[in-house]
């Protein structure tokens, strides 16, 4: 199940506050109200929105929303519940059969476990379940790939929009020398564009992207997990082999958990 992952808006909080402490501490004069620029912002947004509009199709755009939603998010895995769901479901297959698999297994909240017990009930080939489950995992890395994508370009053209704004205002600058009074803003211009485009790349896109991609890579690796625990079931393994098979995906906290067991003996 998915749940608010807050890691995510306090990490980008803390970096705003730390980043407009800094200046307002240090501002003098005018005060902080100088680093926000609109014309800085346009800048670097609508370069940032026209050169993703350039590089992905209109229906890739309509998934950011989605893909910003996903990394505002986290899921669970809890690998010793998924353990002993498969420990359960070897046991009553080797009791009852493999058809007896097929009552109540809509129960079970993962839809992917669901779909690899059916196959098995359906008598399916173990290399052939093993390849549309596969297939599947495949189609689900490739979604998630193209959705980060949109993320990651999006931290690779932020800053350089924002080197666009700063020689946009540097040729606005030198061009008017002779008005003093221009100076200030066409270099404020040049400067903050610089610092929007570098921040929204290093605290917003860059990170998000990064996090979406372990976010796969762990979706990934319980697939895999059930996996190896359908084709466990469905050959007709010994509870306690495909438990000590799929415990191998979690080594660390196995061993932890079998040296509390040893000291338990051991104290007693």
């Amino acid at each position: 199940m998915k749940k608010l992952d807050l890691l995510t808006p306090i990490g980008i909080f803390v970096g705003l506050t730390m980043v407009i402490l800094a200046i307002y501490m240090n501002a003098t004069g005018g005060g902080i109200q100088f680093f926000f620029q609109w014309t800085s912002v346009l800048i670097v947004l609508g370069g940032l929105f026209a050169a993703l509009s350039i590089n992905f199709s209109l229906q890739d755009l309509r998934q950011l929303p989605k893909v910003f939603k996903e990394a505002f998010r986290t899921k669970e895995h809890n690998l010793e519940d998924l353990i002993h769901t498969f420990v359960d479901l070897s046991t009553k297959a080797r009791r009852e059969g493999l058809l007896a698999l097929e009552v109540g297994i809509e129960e079970v909240d993962d839809p992917f476990i669901v779909k690899g017990v059916l196959l098995a009930v359906d008598g399916i080939e173990p290399d052939i379940i093993k390849d549309i489950m596969m297939a599947e995992v495949v189609a689900m890395e490739e979604r998630h790939r193209k959705g980060r994508l949109i993320i990651e370009k999006a931290g690779e053209y932020a800053p350089a929009w924002g080197m666009i704004g700063t020689l946009v205002g540097l040729v606005l600058m030198l061009q008017n020398l002779n008005d003093p009074s221009t100076l200030g803003p066409n270099m404020a211009v040049a400067l903050l564009t610089t610092l929007y485009g570098t921040l929204l790349a290093n605290l917003v896109f860059i990170p998000m992207g990064s996090k979406l991609a372990l976010s796969t890579e762990d979706e990934v690796f319980v697939k895999q997990i059930i996996v190896e625990g359908v084709i466990g079931v469905q050959s007709g393994q010994n509870p306690k082999i495909l438990e000590e098979k799929l415990s191998a995906f979690m080594p660390g906290q196995r061993k932890e958990k079998e040296n509390e067991e040893i000291e338990e003996n051991v104290n007693d």
